[in-house]
């Protein structure tokens, strides 16, 4: 895996169908699409304030189903969308999770307090452990146009009673990182998940002052019955900053797996390279502990990155995923920002 950027984060997610025999991959499935809307509670942000909430037990369909898309973007109260440069979304994730029959989880409720005896991880099957990056979906500024759609006959099953544990029920968390740094920044200001968590404040200059405005995270969700037209994919994100390395007895299991979601990346002054040679380049290798076909990819990044792809051992490009830069001011569009990651349907 490979990237070329100046940023400091890399995802890259992609769905696969396990030992999946290849005559299997033409069923159709004729499965009618279910849609649903919902909104996130609301919150609310002025200049330099942060949203970095995680909130338990949202709306979501219910049943046992298979998702065939999930998109989201950042609203205000009259159903607006609001461009990044007012409300820059960092990331929004989507969480699925087991609670005890009984057990009542405030939408609130910090998750590290969360009593371990009624609340078990329903994560996805990706190899990253230490309780990061469980989400099944999960997007940054690049919401908007970037696709999630999961063809036919695919789909990301869920509410399987066979996979819930007994006296458990399904719920799922939404986590909205959102950052108005409307009002210039001081140039001491340095970004990251830690500088920037929920209800701390960024700096702007002294005596500037701005509304406080109430927004939601909208997202709208598809999906269909889940039968035996349907084939189950499962979800695997992969980290650029995952520590694993290759041994005589490495196993590729989870446990050997440690992701930083994050990392920095050292100026142009200091690796005294000029503007055209300053490209900052990691790729890592990973042994995956299972066979299958890949039926959907795409990569996560921050402005300055300028692409990602996966490759198979024999230097086979399996996905390309690169960023589109908006030059606007419009939704969607927005100059400066990336505005969107091509995906992968091999």
């Amino acid at each position: 895996m490979k990237n070329s950027k100046q940023g400091w984060l890399l995802l890259v997610e992609i769905l696969l169908i396990l030992n999946l025999p290849y005559s299997l991959a033409f069923w159709g499935n004729e499965n009618k699409i279910n849609t649903a809307v919902f909104l996130s509670p609301k919150f609310v942000l002025g200049p330099g304030s942060v949203e970095n909430r995680f909130y338990y037990n949202v709306d979501f369909p219910k049943g046992h189903i298979a998702l065939k898309s999930f998109n989201a973007e950042v609203i205000d109260e009259a159903g607006n969308p609001v461009p990044l440069h007012e409300t820059y979304l960092h990331h929004w994730l989507v969480v699925r999770y087991f609670v005890r029959k009984g057990v009542e989880i405030s939408e609130f409720d910090d998750h590290a307090r969360l009593n371990r005896s009624d609340y078990i991880s329903g994560r996805n099957s990706g190899i990253c452990q230490d309780g990061s990056i469980e989400q099944f979906f999960g997007r940054g500024s690049e919401t908007r146009k970037t696709a999630t759609h999961i063809p036919d006959p695919y789909g990301i099953e869920i509410g399987n009673p066979a996979e819930i544990p007994s006296g458990f029920e399904e719920q799922w968390m939404l986590n909205v990182h959102a950052i108005i740094y409307k009002g210039p920044l001081r140039p001491d200001y340095k970004g990251g998940l830690l500088c920037c968590y929920d209800r701390t404040q960024c700096k702007v200059k002294q005596g500037f002052e701005g509304l406080r405005r109430t927004l939601y995270l909208r997202y709208t969700v598809k999906w269909v019955d889940m039968d035996s037209s349907v084939l189950p994919v499962k979800v695997y994100i992969l980290d650029i900053t995952d520590t694993w390395k290759r041994t005589h007895n490495s196993t590729g299991i989870n446990a050997e797996h440690h992701c930083k979601v994050e990392y920095d990346i050292e100026p142009c002054r200091e690796t005294r390279l000029s503007d055209d040679g300053c490209i900052d380049s990691r790729r890592i290798s990973l042994d995956m502990p299972f066979g299958g076909y890949l039926i959907y990819g795409m990569a996560h990044q921050h402005s300055g990155g300028t692409g990602s792809a996966l490759y198979r051992e024999d230097g086979q490009v399996m996905c390309s995923s690169s960023p589109t830069y908006g030059d606007g001011e419009e939704p969607g569009n927005e100059a400066g920002y990336i505005v969107g990651m091509t995906t992968c349907y091999p």
